[in-house]
């Protein structure tokens, strides 16, 4: 079985005295900083005291040298009721993704390769079930068929169990005489399907996004909820001034509640909300580099908040961020930042989605890893071979499952599955996302004889900071290397985009021999 391939809670069931929780990271479910009270880890679990330093020896994470490979380390999160009894979740599956196209021509934006053998839904669907929370929805409503076949052959027969009624399913936009309209943000989305939210006797809805990279207990995310008596936890990060303007921002007091809420500010309004992070337990140096609390677009609302705020308080507001949320604040809910100071990355540009990816490539320490043992991402089971590599030479790069590979040069890139490259070529400082299915020695020599070109890259190549998407057929002797670096330009009936420099073959693509971009 590939690595991360889902099986019937495999990792699911974890006794939670058991889970991890990352030494060099800072969150308020570490430092437990949340209502008017300041918890120790220790202590959280009623009837287990142990001090922090002997917790700390025994339950060190186990490292392997380099730090490719690791556990999360051990916390106790005891949630009483279970995650998996009392929490719903929900991910919102995004707009039209306009600034991610050509990537999303064809398919939703969670529904986008990531990581040579995996899809971005993978990832807050993989942190639900790490997390214990197996009750989950997927809504969306642009270009998702793909998105529905990933899920379906992922999660669908593998989610229940006689005691637990786990299910990842998909909500699709649609119409009824009540709602004429297709979903017109975040907030009226989750607002159309209140119906069926409100009929799971559950505690707490975990609000999600599709487009994110990182690796959460939301365990711990709702624990701090729990002990501050919220109505809404907002998770929160740290960020710099060059970012800040690209997310809502907030002011908290020092038990953590937010007492301002500013979505995306610009100029005057931006430097308003600056705020001392060191609250956040950032030391002196991090809190200047970072004078902003940022939000990470992730929220626990509490069952009743929830009903209450979109039916009665604000029936007419379309999106979380710009208006629920500084809403619930001006009426005084109370509402809590839980801080997650650890890599996440939205993906929500090509030059996010192109770093994200060679991001996993760095070395000793990849920005993201897919290798922690005790909290797996998920994908789907495909039961491909090995891959091929023949006479090749591969450095610094990721390679999915199933390519066969021969005698060309590979460095710093991702190599998606069932990728083909044929011998002479160059890949440089590319993600290559691989193919759908294999074409065999026949289709081949029928592409040949109709002048065609075969999916893979051809002879004698050479590629350099790109993204070439499914099922791409790239002939002989092309250079996709933007010669003239050209920085924004769409050539749509040419085959491939360039934004940010970055340049981009869309899927299915044909880009004929000899071709120089």
């Amino acid at each position: 079985m590939a690595m991360g391939t889902f099986k019937p809670f495999q990792h699911s069931i974890i006794d939670n005295a058991d889970r991890a929780m990352s030494f060099q990271s800072l969150s308020f479910a570490s430092s437990h900083l949340s209502g008017g009270k300041l918890i120790s880890p220790a202590s959280l679990c009623s009837g287990r005291f142990i001090s922090s330093k002997n917790a700390y020896h025994s339950r060190a994470a186990i490292i392997v040298s380099p730090k490719a490979v690791s556990d999360s380390s051990n916390s106790q999160t005891c949630l009483d009721p279970e995650a998996s009894r009392s929490v719903l979740g929900i991910i919102l599956g995004g707009g039209a993704g306009t600034r991610l196209y050509p990537l999303t021509k064809k398919r939703a934006k969670p529904a986008v390769p990531l990581g040579a053998n995996y899809r971005l839904i993978d990832i807050p669907v993989s942190n639900c079930i790490n997390s214990t929370i197996s009750k989950i929805y997927v809504l969306t409503q642009f270009n998702s068929a793909s998105l529905n076949r990933h899920l379906s052959r992922a999660y669908a027969s593998n989610m229940g169990s006689y005691k637990n009624e786990g299910f990842v399913e998909v909500l699709a936009a649609q119409q009824s005489p009540e709602n004429p309209d297709w979903f017109q943000g975040t907030a009226d989305a989750v607002r159309q399907y209140l119906w069926l939210f409100e009929e799971h006797n559950v505690l707490e809805f975990l609000i999600l996004a599709g487009d994110h990279l990182y690796r959460m207990d939301y365990e711990k995310f709702i624990l701090a909820h729990r002990e501050a008596d919220a109505d809404i936890t907002v998770a929160a990060l740290p960020m710099d001034e060059k970012r800040a303007s690209s997310f809502g921002l907030m002011k908290i007091d020092e038990e953590g509640r937010i007492i301002e809420f500013t979505e995306k500010p610009n100029g005057e309004q931006l430097k308003e909300m600056q705020a001392d992070t060191t609250i956040l337990g950032l030391d002196d140096e991090r809190a200047k580099e970072n004078p902003y609390i940022a939000s990470m677009g992730i929220y626990v609302i509490s069952k009743d908040v929830m009903l209450n705020l979109l039916r009665q308080s604000f029936p007419a507001a379309n999106d979380f961020g710009s208006e629920v949320i500084p809403g619930a604040t001006s009426i005084g809910m109370r509402v809590q930042a839980y801080l997650f100071d650890d890599y996440w990355e939205d993906i929500g540009t090509i030059e996010a989605f192109y770093n994200a990816n060679l991001g996993i490539t760095k070395k000793p320490v990849p920005d993201f890893s897919f290798y922690d043992r005790s909290a797996p991402i998920y994908t789907q089971p495909r039961y491909l071979p090995p891959s091929k590599m023949l006479d090749a030479d591969i450095t610094d790069s990721v390679i999915g499952e199933g390519c066969v590979i021969k005698n060309c040069k590979i460095h710093h890139s991702v190599i998606g599955l069932r990728s083909c490259i044929s011998a002479g070529t160059i890949i440089e400082d590319t993600l290559l996302m691989g193919a759908d299915y294999y074409e065999t020695n026949d289709d081949k020599i029928l592409l040949y004889a109709k002048g065609s070109v075969p999916i893979g890259i051809g002879k004698n190549c050479h590629i350099k900071r790109a993204i070439i998407d499914k099922n791409a057929r790239i002939g002989d002797n092309v250079k996709i290397i933007n010669i003239d670096n050209i920085q924004e330009v769409a050539r749509e009936s040419d085959g491939y985009f360039i934004k940010s420099g970055i340049v981009t073959i869309i899927k299915d693509a044909v880009i004929p021999s000899g071709t120089i971009i």
